[in-house]
């Protein structure tokens, strides 16, 4: 799955493109951008949250926004630390 579609399908809202750039805002995340960026091999995040929500909310945009990583990126949180981690020490 792509990751613009795969926004639509985890967190049920269509992003809105801004130069090559898709957005959505979803319970704590006052804003939620993804680009492809690496020469289109890396997906690139960026996020604003939004602490004045309850912890209800926190934890399921926490739960769709580690799911849409995993589907996006092939990789669950752990291996995308190790990953990470190798990248930081330049393994």
């Amino acid at each position: 799955m792509d990751m613009v579609s795969a926004l639509s399908d985890i967190f049920g809202i269509r992003p809105q493109e801004k130069e090559g750039k898709f957005e959505i805002s979803y319970g704590a995340l006052e804003r939620l951008t993804i680009w492809a960026c690496g020469g289109n091999k890396s997906l690139c995040v960026e996020t604003t949250s939004r602490s004045d929500v309850p912890d209800a909310v926190i934890l399921d945009t926490n739960r769709r926004f580690r799911e849409y990583l995993e589907r996006v990126t092939g990789y669950t949180a752990r291996e995308r630390v190790k990953l990470a981690k190798k990248q930081v020490v330049g393994e």
